[in-house]
């Protein structure tokens, strides 16, 4: 097996930047009774702002630092969601708490051209969900960790070549581990070690017998003496993300970059699955203390599809026109129902001039700009009268079986029908050129025509729809024009 650690050591940090291109120096602050910062970006670590330092005195240093509190529960959840973005790399992948993601990636080299390539496709999409991880890849998982936190970029493919990149390791890399070794650590420092290759050489049963045999464990799981399984991550089937704001805002263009944050995720997501999406939500939520709620906008692409730009161009055409009660704390992307999607096709002499534009998108960015009920389509009825045989449809939505009107009609029908008939003197019959059709329906719902229609030309040499009533006073009308 070939294993891939992504370690984002910054993640307490990250997962607030992430939703920001610019703004006020940030920190976060741990727990109390302390409230001391636990991590500070670079602008707050250039105002000397450092871990370690009390609420009050970064404060004093950096009177502007904007303070958020370390939100662990945040953390993890920022760690599932690179883990189902990264399913579209391989399907075997590991979340192993607080800060690194495990992928197993013998299986997917060939796919994607080697490993140099599908580590920088790695970094790339890191980058593009807005986190920055140290990466190294090794035979076993706890290797893979150990270099991607000691020495990042590290590319181990064979496990003969393990021992010589571990041993140099100083052996406090132990501690990065969910076991309790502080008292081992605390006696390998005592006799003078510094390094795993001067653990390794210390006799086992002496170190055993001396409460090191978790040390042992550990030795023999990164050094591939020992099976180290670990539990598979299993996207879930409805996804949803979220992204806090570092500072409520009401401004397009800030909701708009971390919404794209949020579709980089949903795009791996997507690719894993080979799927597509009908639509999906975007929730805004607003700062709360002004007691607005939230606000959710559905983004329709207009056919199936998994193209983030297009998802992020009709997000952008619903935001300029949804009206920001409040400053908007967090984003929240939720999408369910994906469906397969096939891949695109593409013709042998394709070029930019022959690409046909797609009306999918049109609609959809027009419903997303004007309304939804501004733009819609007519779909026929099964009726013989004229002003009952059409109807406004939903053009993204699929009619329901049986309402279509069967065959087309074999007599001529105007293209321009008036909404009422208007009153006209009778025709010379020289300029009836076709009928008559009789029309005789409505009986049964109190709206009954009994009429006779013609095709007539007027003085102008337009051609015209008219019909006479068959009951008294037998007058005639016109009702539509062909041209």
């Amino acid at each position: 097996m070939l294993w891939c650690a992504l370690v984002l050591p910054d993640l307490a940090l990250q997962v607030f930047t992430r939703g920001r291109d610019e703004g006020p120096p940030l920190a976060i602050l741990g727990p109390l009774p302390q409230r001391r910062v636990v991590a500070a970006d670079p602008a707050a670590m250039a105002r000397g702002v450092a871990p370690g330092i009390r609420r009050a005195s970064a404060l004093a240093l950096a009177p502007d630092l904007c303070l958020r509190e370390r939100e662990p529960a945040l953390e993890g959840t920022a760690l599932a969601e690179i883990a189902d973005w990264a399913g579209a790399f391989t399907s075997t992948l590991s979340i192993d708490p607080p800060d690194t993601l495990l992928l197993e990636l013998r299986a997917s080299l060939r796919l994607f051209g080697g490993m140099e390539n599908l580590c920088e496709r790695l970094q790339q999409g890191l980058d593009a969900l807005g986190f920055n991880a140290r990466l190294a890849v090794a035979p076993t998982p706890l290797a893979a960790r150990w270099l991607a936190r000691l020495a990042p970029g590290s590319r181990i493919d064979t496990p003969c070549q393990l021992a010589a990149a571990l041993d140099p390791l100083p052996f406090s890399v132990l501690a990065d581990s969910p076991a309790d070794i502080h008292d081992s650590l605390d006696l390998l420092a005592g006799i003078g070690l510094r390094q795993l290759a001067e653990v390794r050489r210390l006799p086992r049963s002496g170190l055993a017998r001396r409460k090191g045999g978790a040390v042992l464990d550990l030795l023999d799981r990164a050094y591939g003496v020992r099976a180290d399984p670990r539990p598979w991550h299993i996207p879930p089937e409805r996804y949803q993300a979220r992204l806090p704001l570092p500072v409520p805002s009401t401004q397009i263009d800030t909701l708009l970059f971390g919404l794209r944050r949020l579709l980089a995720g949903l795009s791996g997501w997507l690719d894993a699955r080979q799927a597509g999406l009908e639509a999906l939500s975007l929730v805004l939520e607003y700062e709360r203390n002004q007691h607005h709620g939230e606000a959710r906008i559905e983004i329709i692409p207009g056919s199936l599809s998994r193209d983030m730009a297009r998802f992020q161009m009709l997000a952008r055409e619903h935001l300029s026109r949804h009206v920001l009660p409040a400053a908007v704390d967090a984003l929240r992307l939720e999408a369910d129902a994906p469906r397969a999607i096939a891949p695109p096709r593409h013709d042998l002499f394709e070029g930019d001039d022959g690409r046909q534009g797609d009306p999918d998108l049109l609609l959809a960015t027009l419903r997303a700009r004007l309304g939804p009920r501004a733009v819609a389509c007519l779909a026929p009825c099964p009726d013989h009268r004229p002003e009952r045989a059409w109807r406004w449809h939903d053009p993204q939505v699929p009619e329901p079986s049986g309402t279509h009107a069967g065959e087309p009609q074999s007599q001529p029908r105007p293209l321009w029908l008036l909404p009422v008939p208007r009153p006209i003197a009778a025709p010379h019959p020289d300029r009836l050129l076709a009928g008559p059709e009789r029309i005789e329906s409505g009986w049964w719902d109190g709206e009954e025509v009994r009429r006779d229609y013609f095709v007539a030309r007027r003085h102008d040499h337009s051609l015209v729809w008219i019909f006479q009533e068959r009951q008294p006073p037998h007058g005639w009308f016109l009702h539509g024009h062909f041209g």
